[in-house]
C-alpha cells in the first residue's frame, strides 16, 4: 500500500513495498507461534550467547574445582572424580538442548517455506512479465517501418510465457533420471 510521503521517501516505492511485505511476512509467523514457540525461542536465545557459554563454563570449573579441593583439604567431595553428577547433569543438559535447537530449527523452517512459495511466485510472475516484454519488443520491431523485418525465432520462443506445470514435470523427469 503507498505511503503519502512516498515523494520524500529514499527508496524508490516499490522497494518499500516489497520489505515492508517481507517484514509483514515475518511479523505474521511471529504473531502465529503459540506460547511454546515463543518460550522455546526465548530460551535458545538466552543459552546461545557467549553470556551463557561463559557462565557455564566458570560453573563446570567451580565444580570441579569445589570437589578437588574438598578432596585435597581431606573432607567428602560432594561429587568426586570421575564427577558422574556433572556427567549425568550435562547429559541431561546436551538433551534438552538438542530438542530446542530442534524445536527452533523447526519453526525457522515453516517461515522458510513460506519465504521459498513466496519468492516462486515473484519468479513465475516476473518470467510473464518478462515475455510479454519480449512480446510487446517483437510487435514493435515488426511494427517499425525502419527495422528490417526477420524472424526471430529465439524472441518468438522467449516471447511464450512457461507453463509452470511443464517446468515442474520436466525437473522431476531430470531428477527421476539421476536417482537409483
Amino acid at each position: 500500500m503507498p505511503k503519502a510521503d512516498a515523494a520524500s521517501s529514499i527508496l524508490p516505492l516499490h522497494i518499500e513495498e516489497t520489505i515492508e511485505s517481507i517484514a509483514g511476512l515475518n511479523a505474521e509467523h511471529r504473531a502465529n507461534a503459540t506460547h511454546h514457540q515463543r518460550a522455546v525461542d526465548r530460551i535458545t536465545s538466552l543459552l546461545g550467547r557467549a553470556s551463557f557459554i561463559a557462565t557455564l563454563t566458570a560453573f563446570v570449573v567451580g565444580w570441579v574445582s569445589l570437589n578437588c579441593f574438598a578432596l585435597a583439604l581431606g573432607y567428602r567431595a560432594p561429587d568426586p572424580p570421575p564427577f558422574a553428577w556433572l556427567a549425568g547433569a550435562s547429559s541431561l543438559a546436551s538433551l534438552y538442548l538438542v530438542i530446542l535447537i530442534l524445536t527452533t530449527q523447526r519453526g525457522d523452517d515453516r517461515l522458510t517455506q513460506r519465504r521459498e512459495l513466496l519468492n516462486l511466485e515473484l519468479t513465475i510472475l516476473s518470467e510473464q512479465k518478462i515475455a510479454k516484454v519480449v512480446a510487446l519488443l517483437e510487435e514493435l520491431r515488426q511494427d517499425s517501418p525502419h527495422l528490417h523485418n526477420r524472424v526471430d525465432e529465439l524472441a518468438e520462443v522467449m516471447a511464450r510465457p512457461a507453463d509452470p506445470q511443464s517446468v515442474i514435470d520436466a525437473i522431476k523427469e531430470s531428477h527421476s533420471s539421476t536417482l537409483p
